[in-house]
């Protein structure tokens, strides 16, 4: 029932397109891939295109998602409905590419600038703090995951925690109850 819900939500046919930036080593590209995978639990159509300069740890990155009820024309995002930006160059390089109606979610942690737009919803989480005091060092990306999740229910609940288990390699399958925490602490922000 809740999965009729999401794909029945909304006007019509529904595309989601999001733009995740920050520095490598801020996990952008995994929470990429945490949404990805959801909308492919969602039974839902998606791409995820990895961007990153060579630097990798301090460099930027930064990644595509596309999240649609029909097939997806190209994996790149040049003007999304939804941005995730997790310091201040990645702020300044996307925010004003962001569709009018769109939302952006910043994490006020590293960023200190406000949106001039008044088109754009902004939501402003210092989540790289919020991980540190819930003892999620590293999480902050996943903390704005589920803000973004809470504001827009783009993908369902049951999704999303089978999307962690997938993401989470084997390896680190300790970290599987971690990153939910923090999409719920993000949920609840």
């Amino acid at each position: 029932i809740l999965l009729e819900f999401t794909r029945t939500r909304g006007m019509g046919k529904m595309t989601n397109e999001i733009i995740l930036a920050g520095f490598g080593g801020q996990g952008i590209l995994f929470a990429g891939k945490v949404l990805a995978y959801g909308g492919l639990m969602d039974e839902r159509e998606v791409s995820w295109l990895p961007s990153y300069g060579p630097e990798m740890r301090g460099g930027t990155a930064n990644c595509s998602v596309c999240i649609s009820d029909e097939p997806i024309g190209s994996p790149l995002v040049l003007e999304p409905d939804l941005l995730i930006a997790m310091n201040l160059p990645s702020y300044n390089k996307f925010i004003g590419a962001v569709k009018p109606g769109g939302k952006a979610f910043i994490d006020s942690t590293m960023v200190d600038e406000k949106c001039q737009r008044d088109d754009i919803d902004c939501f402003y989480i210092p989540a790289t703090q919020l991980a540190l005091e819930n003892n999620l060092n590293g999480m902050g990306n996943i903390v704005l995951i589920g803000k973004l999740l809470k504001e827009t229910g783009i993908i369902s609940p049951e999704a999303i925690k089978k999307a962690v288990e997938k993401s989470v390699p084997p390896s680190k399958a300790n970290l599987i109850e971690a990153n939910l925490k923090a999409i719920e602490i993000g949920m609840k922000y």
